[in-house]
């Protein structure tokens, strides 16, 4: 047991191979430490964490990874709870990232996922993770695709990425993931107008929850709305024609559908190859991603660029120089810094 005043404890949390093989073992305890120092900000935690991921990388890439939105009130957390339950029972061990608001002051998450899913919280074969946002693009968790490959590496064969469902965060989600759903109800006014035309350009699956009681007729009216919508919509993928499927989280009903959808899916992408090409392009571009933040980061970091900033700015607002010769001045510093003449 880790004891904050014993000098080897202190030291053993400071070895990265420690993490990396506490993951490998499957020690829940261990993957949430891991996932902790892969979100935290501090430059000695960020150095230990890629150490660790690229340590773990060759034990990843062998889950189904699963993005879900969906549209307010379409109930996802009742619904991955028992999407999820049902995977575990089918003997699957599922992850869930939980992408949460984040406060507007603090940056911590706001909402409990645990709390919101109560049965597949204490599910000895799930793992729940809620992280906050941070505000990065839109509500997506920035470190949400390492935290991914930690879980895959733990043994999760299912990563679930849940998203707040603003912005941004479906179509960068819809980045990073195999199968992309998209979870919509019926009966709430003008369906098409629910959701953006670009969300539904790389749903891969749009499954319409609460088709139960009284609401199963409407549900079915929706489905055929939605599939005469995609029918006017290039699919994102040449291999596969995403389907429209309803479903009751409540009552359990149409959920193995989906999940055979889901199944269905991946053979043919891998079939195709689509799938291995898919994941490359899909880091390739995370890393470009990384580049971009990262020189974002360095420039506004410079003290110059810091000092010289909101003097430049009341300078063009007032039009005693133009916006071009502005920026042209604050990037000849990082010019100067790193030698380009």
């Amino acid at each position: 047991m880790f004891d904050p005043k014993n000098q080897w404890s202190q030291a053993m949390f400071k070895d990265p191979q420690y993490y990396v093989q506490g993951v490998l073992d499957h020690n829940r305890l261990m993957l949430a430490r891991t996932i902790t120092l892969i979100e935290s900000t501090l430059p000695a935690h960020q150095e230990m964490a890629r150490t660790i991921i690229d340590s773990l990388l060759p034990s990843t890439g062998n889950s189904i990874r699963i993005g879900i939105t969906g549209v307010p009130g379409a109930g996802k957390s009742t619904y991955i709870e028992s999407f999820g339950t049902m995977l575990t029972e089918l003997g699957h061990r599922v992850a869930v990232l939980a992408i949460d608001p984040s406060s507007t002051r603090s940056g911590g998450s706001i909402l409990g996922d645990k709390t919101r899913m109560e049965k597949l919280a204490v599910n000895e074969k799930a793992f729940i993770r809620p992280s906050p946002s941070s505000g990065t693009l839109g509500g997506v968790a920035r470190k949400t695709r390492e935290t991914m490959l930690a879980c895959e590496a733990a043994g999760f064969d299912v990563v679930i990425v849940e998203t707040v469902g603003v912005g941004q965060s479906e179509t960068t989600v819809a980045s990073m993931v195999d199968f992309f759903l998209v979870l919509m109800i019926a009966g709430a006014g003008d369906e098409l107008q629910g959701i953006k035309k670009g969300v539904l350009e790389v749903a891969d699956a749009i499954v319409i929850n609460k088709a139960d009681g009284d609401n199963i007729l409407r549900a079915q009216l929706a489905q055929k709305e939605y599939q005469a919508a995609l029918h006017l919509l290039m699919p994102s993928s040449s291999n596969w024609s995403p389907p429209v499927l309803t479903c009751s989280a409540l009552d359990m009903t149409g959920i193995d559908k989906v999940w055979e959808t889901i199944i269905e899916h991946r053979a043919a992408l891998t079939a195709s190859r689509e799938l291995a090409e898919k994941r490359k392009n899909q880091a390739l571009d995370w890393m470009v991603y990384l580049l971009d933040e990262g020189l974002r980061g360095w420039f506004y970091n410079d003290p110059r660029v810091k000092a010289a900033l909101p003097l430049l700015k009341k300078e063009v607002e007032k039009e005693k120089i133009s916006p071009t010769a502005a920026a042209s001045t604050l990037l000849a510093y990082l010019q100067k810094k790193s030698g380009v003449e």
